[in-house]
């Protein structure tokens, strides 16, 4: 059984989240890049930061948004509201995209790409944002059936 109400504002919540996750990725991975020391030291760079955080936030959102949305509908559908699968699905998405395209590791090459480990911060950064705005009510639009007793009373 669905609540159409509840389902809606799920709905709401999830796209909203997702806008908020990109954002938080892309500012995370921007703060890295220019490091300001905030708006009274250097007002352009500080626009800079916020800028290319933003741009990054929409780049990083449209690579990342069948295997996000394709996480967030197994999530509602099986109502998991984890924190832990919500950072663990960020991270995920984070590596397959900066490992996207990567050559074959050849002899004497590192294992990992350079800033591995920045794009998987970034990842958990959006997993943990998401998981604060939409994750944690994950399938709460379902209506859990009412089980009978065997004299066919209801529970």
């Amino acid at each position: 059984m669905i609540d159409a109400g509840k389902l809606l504002w799920q709905v709401v919540k999830i796209v909203f989240g997702y806008g908020l996750a990109l954002a938080s990725a892309g500012l995370f991975l921007a703060w890295g890049l220019f490091q300001p020391q905030g708006i009274e030291g250097d007002p352009a760079r500080f626009a800079a930061t916020v800028w290319t955080g933003a741009v990054s936030g929409m780049i990083i959102g449209g690579m990342a948004a069948v295997p996000a949305f394709a996480a967030i509908l197994v999530a509602e559908i099986l109502r998991m509201k984890s924190l832990i699968l919500n950072l663990a699905a960020g991270g995920l998405i984070a590596f397959g995209l900066w490992s996207l395209g990567e050559p074959g590791v050849t002899a004497g090459e590192p294992a990992l790409r350079p800033g591995t480990s920045v794009a998987l911060a970034a990842g958990f950064v959006a997993g943990f944002v998401y998981w604060l705005v939409a994750g944690r009510t994950a399938g709460s639009w379902r209506i859990a059936r009412r089980t009978q007793d065997p004299a066919g009373n209801a529970e």
